[in-house]
């Protein structure tokens, strides 16, 4: 199998129903709830693509550009960007949609790095010669 395929293979999008419980005083996503949820669709995307364990090190420019209310669909969507030794970049984008309603919009997107580990927890090549 090629990168390009491997690549997208990997992508993961998963869909989730906004609750009040999740909101803030503005009735709106709380950012730290978006961050894990991110983290956590950025975490599968980057372990569906090595078959590795991996672990994040880091997020990058989390941009907040559309509000989620409650009450709202939301659609996360995460691809591997960029491919190191033994890192790799994943961007995670938040589209957000009204239930009964057509059409949606980005809310929020961001960029996470994390590092495939070996068996001894130890940084571990993303790829190797076997499997692209």
């Amino acid at each position: 199998m090629n990168l390009e395929e491997r690549i997208k293979l990997s992508e993961t999008r998963v869909f989730k129903t906004v609750f009040p419980n999740n909101t803030n005083h503005y009735d709106t996503l709380f950012g730290g709830t978006a961050l894990s949820m991110m983290d956590e669709v950025a975490f599968i995307a980057a372990t569906r693509f090595t078959r590795l364990r991996c672990v994040t090190v880091s997020s990058d420019r989390i941009d907040f550009t559309h509000p989620i209310a409650a009450g709202t669909i939301i659609e996360l969507v995460g691809t591997v960007v960029e491919i190191g030794n033994t890192s790799m970049k994943v961007r995670v984008d938040i589209f957000v949609e009204q239930m009964y309603e057509q059409g949606r919009e980005k809310a929020v997107s961001g960029l996470f790095t994390f590092v495939a580990l070996d068996e001894n927890n130890k940084p571990t090549k993303v790829l190797s010669k076997e499997s692209v």
